[in-house]
C-alpha cells in the first residue's frame, strides 16, 4: 500500500517528468520551423572572440544566440557587446539547463580537446544540434560517443573542418574525382606556424594539446580528401626544438601516410616554423595551394596554369551557414563527426608509430 506522500511525490515526479518531455517536444517543434538557428558558443577563448563571434555577425541562417563561460567578466562583456539575454548566458555548472531554452538550436563546443566529448553528449541529450571544433576529440571511443549521442538524440554532429566549405579546397576535390590530372600518385602536406606561448593548453597533454590533434590535422585530412582515400599504415617521427615549452607534448610531427593502391602523403606540422603547402601530384599534373588551411588568401595554381584563388567573404561564416542548412533542410553534414573520427583514427596510429619507433598498420 503505498503512502499519501510516497503518492504525491510520484504524481509529481511523474508531472515534472512529463513536463520536460512537452518542452522537449516544443523545442524540436520550435526548431524545425526556425529559417536561422540560435547558436550558442561554448568557450570564449580567442577562436569564439576573434573569429567565430565576428562571422556570426555575418551569417544568413544561423546567429549568435547565447554562450557558456566559467568567467563572469566574459559573460558581461558578452552580453553587451552582442546584446545577448541573460537568459541565454549559461556557465559550466547549470549548462545542462540550456535543454529548456528554445532560443539555442546549436551549441558550438570551441573548448581544448579534452572537453569536446562531455560537451558535446551533454549537448545532444539537452536536444541540441552539435558543432565541435578540431581535433573531435583526444580519442576514436570518445569520437564514437559522441557521434553515438547525437544519433541517440536525433541530433545533427558537425566537425569545424572549415577547409571542406572553401571554394578552392572544394575544386580540387572535384579534379580528384573527376580525374581531371589522372589518379593522385602521391600528396605534400605541411601546416604550421610559430607559437611564442610558454603556458597554453596546446602545450599540455592533459588537455589534447601537442601539434598533432591541432595543426597536424590539416595535413592529415588534406591528404585523406586529395586521395579520397583512407590510409592503410603510417611512420611518423615526434621533435621539439624547445623542451623547456614542450615538455609533455611534441611541437613538431613529421609522418608518412601509405594508401590502398600506392598512393603515398608526406606530411609535417608544427608549433616551431610557418608553413602551409598542399601539391597533389597525379598522372596527368599536378595542383597545389598555399596557403591551403590559411583564414583567408587561400591560393594556388594546377601545371596547366589554372589559378585556384576564389574568395569568400568569411570562412568561418560560410562553413556555420553551410551546417544551419544542413540542420534546417535536413540534409547531410559537409563535414559530420564521421569525418572527424577518421582523422582521429589516423592520430592514434601516429602516436604509436612514435612510441614503437617504426610503420604502424591501420586497421
Amino acid at each position: 500500500m503505498i503512502s499519501r506522500r510516497k503518492f504525491i511525490s510520484h504524481t509529481v515526479a511523474g508531472m515534472a517528468g512529463a513536463t520536460l518531455a512537452q518542452n522537449a517536444f516544443s523545442i524540436n517543434l520550435l526548431m524545425q520551423k526556425k529559417d536561422k538557428l540560435g547558436v550558442a558558443l561554448v568557450g570564449l577563448g580567442y577562436y569564439s572572440t576573434d573569429l567565430l563571434a565576428p562571422a556570426l555577425q555575418l551569417t544568413q541562417h544561423c546567429f549568435l544566440a547565447g554562450v557558456v563561460t566559467g568567467t563572469p567578466a566574459k559573460a558581461e562583456k558578452w552580453k553587451q557587446q552582442y546584446k545577448i539575454a541573460d537568459k541565454n548566458i549559461y556557465n559550466y555548472e547549470n549548462f545542462d539547463a540550456i535543454a529548456n531554452n528554445p532560443d539555442i538550436d546549436v551549441v558550438y563546443v570551441v573548448l581544448p580537446p579534452s572537453m569536446h566529448a562531455e560537451y558535446s553528449i551533454r549537448a545532444a541529450r539537452a536536444g541540441k544540434h552539435v558543432w565541435c571544433e578540431k581535433p573531435m576529440a583526444v580519442s576514436v571511443a570518445e569520437c564514437q560517443s559522441m557521434i553515438d549521442a547525437c544519433s541517440k538524440n536525433k541530433r545533427k554532429l558537425s566537425i569545424g573542418y572549415r577547409m571542406h566549405h572553401e571554394p578552392n579546397t572544394q575544386r580540387i576535390i572535384q579534379f580528384r574525382k573527376d580525374l581531371t590530372y589522372g589518379k593522385v600518385l602521391n600528396v605534400n602536406a605541411a601546416a604550421g606556424y610559430f607559437d611564442p606561448r610558454t603556458d597554453h593548453w596546446k602545450q599540455k597533454k592533459s588537455l589534447g594539446g601537442g601539434v598533432m590533434g591541432d595543426m597536424g590535422v590539416y595535413p592529415l585530412n588534406a591528404a585523406r580528401y586529395s586521395t579520397g582515400l583512407e590510409p592503410i599504415a603510417v611512420t611518423a617521427q615526434a621533435s621539439t626544438t624547445r623542451p623547456e615549452i614542450y615538455k609533455e607534448v611534441e611541437e613538431t610531427m613529421v609522418f608518412d601516410l601509405e594508401f590502398p593502391g600506392g598512393v603515398t602523403a608526406a606530411c609535417e606540422a608544427s608549433f616551431g616554423k610557418n608553413m602551409g603547402t598542399l601539391q597533389v601530384n597525379c598522372t596527368k599534373g599536378w595542383y597545389k595551394l598555399s596557403p591551403f588551411q590559411a583564414y583567408s588568401g587561400i591560393d594556388g595554381i594546377t601545371s596547366d596554369g589554372i589559378k585556384l584563388n576564389a574568395t569568400i567573404p568569411n570562412q568561418q561564416a560560410k562553413q556555420m551557414d553551410d551546417d544551419a542548412l544542413s540542420i534546417i533542410n535536413n540534409t547531410p553534414a559537409i563535414a559530420p563527426g564521421e569525418e572527424g573520427l577518421k582523422d582521429i583514427r589516423v592520430v592514434e596510429a601516429i602516436y604509436r608509430s612514435v612510441a614503437e619507433k617504426g610503420k604502424v598498420k591501420i586497421g
